[in-house]
């Protein structure tokens, strides 16, 4: 899977949320931090994930309606396990340590993360 700038990351957010779309519907739904990209901007965007193999398209005459290929969940284990490796040397308990470190999880949220653990072996 070919790696997603972060605009087109925002764009595959707005397509997970609304299933499929024009890219004027796309553009609508578009919350990008600074302003709206413009039309033609954001129409070679989704080509581009169309050409990386996120995204395809129906076509109604001209116009070409995008829905996603690659579900959020499957993108997530990807970029997840991409993150985990490349900062955490493949160990998912250096993952957790950093957070705890950082008190960015609690004592109580580990704990239901060793319940969890336990109960699905």
């Amino acid at each position: 899977m070919k790696p997603l700038t972060n605009k087109e990351e925002e764009v595959m957010k707005i397509l997970w949320s609304i299933k499929k779309g024009f890219v004027k519907d796309i553009l609508a739904a578009y919350q990008g931090g600074e302003e709206q990209p413009h039309y033609n901007t954001l129409s070679t965007m989704v080509r581009n994930l169309e050409e990386k193999g996120y995204v395809n398209h129906n076509a109604y005459g001209k116009t070409h309606e995008y829905f996603p290929l690659i579900s959020k969940e499957s993108y997530r284990a990807v970029y997840m396990d991409k993150a985990i490796s490349d900062f955490f040397s493949d160990s998912y308990s250096r993952l957790v340590s950093q957070f705890a470190q950082e008190e960015k999880i609690s004592v109580s949220e580990l704990k239901e993360i060793i319940k969890l653990i336990e109960k699905n072996k």
